[in-house]
């Protein structure tokens, strides 16, 4: 054998006199095999150090062990969570999970649809970052099953795993107006993102109930959903006249880098401005003022979507059919909302 190159099955057949079907059996139906031939090619597997091509197995079974995971940031907790919540489900079923990134950017996110085409994955779970849904045109083409997380999708386009954003969005407005504030302002991540767009109209929807106009609620963009654009907007948010004393950001990031930026301009959470974020990620309990926050459970989401994907694309295939699983906010509240603001 050629020791340049990886051994491969009829190397492992040669070495122990046996076929390349009886190094099959030994591999994917030792019990069919009997013991003496096992013995033998485990042994010469073993000398040579082969292992089976798993590209080459799938190709041939017309299956894969590999699901496909695309989220909009992995910097963000919220996804980190919702990772590891599919990876658990999946590492349950065999399976393993291939994770990207695309940057809440529809061209990245149109890339990695199509690596995960071209390598024949299992099925994709994805958090969309086209709101139109027109990439993942590249999955249905190639006859791929996927879930989308943290979205809504029609039935009949698949299944899917999301919160409430809608009333995610109110409970956060509501609960500042609950506090008698009247001048508030919401921070959002880009609005082509659903889960942006939805959270800003479950607030109009809170005001609206209110009998308050849209423009209680100043809107204040943000250029992604991170800490940095949070500050950049924070400083925005602080040449305004005059100041809001409600803040509802999209995310529990952008909310840190508007707390970092008001604390920095010596405006006091919640005297002077009372803020409310998303998601309640882990560290939202242990900023330097407790955040009050609209939580999503991120990993069951995840174990959720990796669940239904198994479903569709396993056994049970036959009897799947596709399901829209919504699931209800909560707010958390806590200091950054909890002490009376200052009156004029």
């Amino acid at each position: 054998m050629d020791r340049a190159r990886p051994a491969g099955i009829k190397d492992v057949a040669d070495a122990a006199g046996v076929s390349v079907g009886t190094v099959s059996n030994v591999i994917n139906r030792p019990d069919t095999v009997t013991d003496g031939t096992r013995r033998r090619v485990l042994g010469a597997i073993a000398r040579l150090g082969y292992v089976r091509s798993e590209s080459a197995r799938q190709l041939r079974a017309g299956s894969s062990r590999m699901l496909g995971l695309l989220v909009l940031d992995l910097a963000n907790p919220f996804f980190v969570a919702l990772a590891s919540g599919a990876e658990r489900s999946a590492r349950d079923a065999g399976l393993g999970v291939m994770v990207c990134d695309s940057a809440e950017s529809t061209d990245e996110e149109a890339a990695y649809l199509t690596i995960f085409s071209e390598q024949r994955v299992r099925g994709v779970l994805v958090t969309p970052a086209d709101r139109t849904g027109h990439t993942l045109g590249i999955l249905r083409h190639h006859g791929i099953p996927f879930v989308s997380v943290d979205r809504v999708v029609p039935s009949e386009d698949g299944c899917s795993v999301s919160v409430d954003d809608v009333t995610g969005g109110s409970l956060a407005v509501h609960h500042l107006l609950l506090g008698g504030h009247r001048s508030l302002a919401y921070i959002s991540g880009p609005m082509h993102l659903t889960q942006c767009q939805e959270r800003y109209e479950g607030g109009l929807a809170a005001l609206a109930a209110a009998g308050l106009p849209p423009g209680t609620m100043r809107h204040i963009g943000a250029a992604r959903l991170d800490v940095a654009s949070g500050r950049d907007a924070g400083a925005r948010l602080l040449g305004t006249q005059p100041l809001p004393t409600g803040v509802f950001c999209a995310n529990d990031l952008l909310a840190l880098g508007v707390l970092q930026a008001l604390y920095e301009a010596g405006v006091r959470v919640p005297e002077d401005v009372a803020l409310v974020g998303y998601d309640d990620m882990e560290f939202a309990a242990a900023a330097a003022v407790p955040l009050t926050s609209v939580r999503q459970p991120a990993r069951r989401m995840g174990e959720l979507a990796a669940g239904l994907l198994i479903e569709e694309t396993g056994e049970q295939a036959a009897g799947h059919r596709h399901r829209r699983i919504v699931l209800e906010p909560e707010l958390v509240v806590r200091a950054s909302t909890l002490q009376p603001r200052r009156r004029a």
